[in-house]
């Protein structure tokens, strides 16, 4: 099945509501990347083709991470000691990495952490169907610590309206909080959004997405 969208991760997602799983349960090969074009002409979208009926059990590939991620530092300027690989659950692998250089990996403001969670996401994903959870010393638990705080006035919002957007979201938080308000909200249509390369997460009732006024 080929899927064409303005994005890969908005394809990843149609993908996934159109075959009723996951994201992690596609198996899915880039026939094209998008691109915005000059001034505006010659833009091309997103095309993935998606087959359904491979599954890998997370196990398996566990031990092939971990070898693969061990070589790559080895070929790095940082100095990481820690390597653990393990199910966070069906769908996605827990990856945690510490070492004296950690702080460094990290980057200002989380720069090179959110360059290696997206290098790290497309690698697993393309290649074994999973998602990719990525802790780097303590910063992950310390990012969705705060991202729930700063959450909570927005969840009560929601729940007096019924529908409604964040503020823009950069890197790994977008997700962060994709996953918090899924959790939040199972019974209502959560997903990202992408604007002028800001990133959102939207939330609105699944019919309206039925009918034609949201997208995935």
């Amino acid at each position: 099945m080929r899927v064409e969208a303005k994005t890969l991760e908005e394809a990843y997602f149609i993908a996934a509501e159109k075959l009723n799983c996951s994201v992690a349960d596609l198996e899915a090969k880039i026939i094209q990347y998008p691109s915005k074009g000059i001034f505006g002409l010659f833009a091309k979208n997103a095309i993935i083709e998606v087959n359904e009926d491979i599954q890998r059990d997370i196990e398996d590939v566990l031990p092939k991470i971990e070898q693969n991620l061990k070589r790559l530092f080895e070929k790095s300027c940082f100095s990481i000691d820690t390597f653990d690989v393990s199910k966070y659950d069906e769908e996605t692998v827990f990856i945690k990495l510490n070492g004296e250089d950690a702080a460094l990996l990290i980057g200002k403001e989380g720069y090179r952490y959110n360059a290696l969670n997206f290098m790290l996401y497309n690698w697993i994903n393309q290649k074994y169907g999973f998602k990719v959870r990525l802790e780097i010393a303590e910063f992950l638990k310390t990012q969705e610590e705060m991202l729930r705080t700063f959450l909570e006035p927005f969840i009560q919002k929601v729940k007096e309206k019924g529908y409604g957007k964040t503020k823009p979201l950069d890197g790994i938080l977008s997700f962060i909080a994709l996953e918090i308000l899924r959790e939040e909200f199972p019974n209502k249509y959560v997903v990202i959004k992408e604007r002028n390369k800001e990133k959102y997460v939207v939330i609105g009732d699944r019919y309206e997405h039925n009918s034609g006024n949201s997208h995935a």
